[in-house]
């Protein structure tokens, strides 16, 4: 797909790795619409993408909510007959244990990154099949792979937006819509900005910027695969831990229930 002049929608684009999308796209050519919550930061994304002189649409919207995901659709698709490329980025974590976590703490984790991205699935996918073109890319994490202590919730909504894409991608076989899921290990973003992360090392020295990961989903934009792993060689520590979970989960629960435990 040739990104000049398609339409491309971004969820979580006020900030971090959905504003570097826009900025990518904008690069390109492409129309952009910014969807986030928060009206200031989207304003000014919008301003940014000025100098890439390409048509820009904001739609304030909290996509764990369908009415207002229907009625931010409803706009869109009045403006366009339909989306090329959809987005779904917006998410977020809340980091503790199960037990000292609240049942809304966990519900509100999968409301935005499982059931946003199936709410604006739903409503963009129907004109997608229309015309026969487009592609979904789901931003998950490696954390759809590894289910990890401290973000167990988390974890549980990006295994559950990996299997949807997995299922999803076999029922659009033969309609020219593809789908792919994006997952970058840590991002160095202000994903890590929530109350419960504040005691904890912000970034890992391997971590990634929020650029590597926006052209992975152009890259991803353009794919047949169903999921790509930013880094790629990560795709051998998944594997591994697939292969050998005997071996692997052990160490990685260690390790990860230490850095909890030292929170506490």
């Amino acid at each position: 797909m040739d990104f000049k002049n398609k339409v491309v929608l971004i969820t979580g684009a006020s900030s971090g790795i959905g504003k570097q999308t826009a900025i990518e796209f904008a690069k390109k050519g492409s129309q952009v619409i910014l969807v986030a919550r928060r009206m200031p930061k989207l304003e000014q994304v919008e301003k940014e993408l000025e100098k890439f002189n390409v048509p820009v649409m904001i739609q304030q919207c909290d996509v764990s909510d369908k009415l207002q995901v229907q009625t931010m659709s409803q706009a869109v698709l009045e403006k366009f007959d339909s989306v090329d490329v959809l987005v779904n980025n917006a998410g977020f974590a809340i980091y503790g244990t199960v037990s000292d976590l609240t049942v809304e703490d966990i519900e509100s984790q999968m409301a935005t990154n499982y059931f946003g991205m199936i709410y604006c699935t739903k409503n963009f996918l129907p004109s997608m099949i229309k015309k026969k073109s487009g592609h979904v890319v789901n931003v998950a994490s490696v954390a759809a792979s590894f289910g990890l202590p401290g973000i167990a919730p988390y974890c549980a909504s990006k295994f559950a937006m990996l299997g949807f894409s997995e299922g999803l991608k076999h029922e659009l076989k033969g309609t020219g819509i593809g789908i792919t899921v994006v997952s970058p290990i840590m991002v160095r973003t202000d994903f890590f900005d929530h109350p419960s992360f504040k005691k904890m090392p912000k970034y890992s020295p391997t971590s990634l910027s929020a650029t590597t990961v926006a052209k992975a989903i152009l890259k991803a934009a353009n794919s047949p695969r169903l999921e790509i792993i930013v880094p790629s060689v990560v795709r051998g520590a998944v594997w591994m831990k697939n292969t050998f979970p005997y071996v692997i989960n052990p160490v990685v629960g260690y390790v990860f229930k230490k850095q909890l435990d030292s929170k506490d």
